[in-house]
């Protein structure tokens, strides 16, 4: 069973961090470019694919914006409709998307 790590922040607007669990803890740079998920942003809880597809469409109803890396998460992102193949961007080959609502 596929592993997420999702964590929502919680303010004036939820932001939902999401990743695929294998990539969790690294570092990635290239051509001056850098992606951190080490972070305590990307911290969340781990779980499987159909959990963070509830909270994802948990965060939809709350107007959340979206932090989203890795293959599994981007797929999942793409399922829900929160996200277009023309939204995905690659950073040292890791594909990561943004939604701001």
């Amino acid at each position: 069973m596929e592993k997420l790590r999702l964590k929502i922040h919680r303010s004036n607007r939820w932001i939902v961090a999401i990743c695929d669990s294998e990539i969790f803890g690294s570092k990635f740079s290239k051509d001056g470019f850098s992606l951190d998920l080490s972070t305590n942003f990307f911290n969340g809880e781990e779980i499987d694919t159909e959990s963070a597809r509830k909270k994802i469409r948990q965060g939809l109803a709350e107007d959340a914006s979206f932090n989203i890396v890795g293959e599994k998460s981007i797929a999942l992102a793409l399922e829900e409709g929160i996200i277009s193949k023309e939204g995905i961007k690659n950073i040292c080959g890791i594909p990561v998307a943004l939604v701001l609502l």
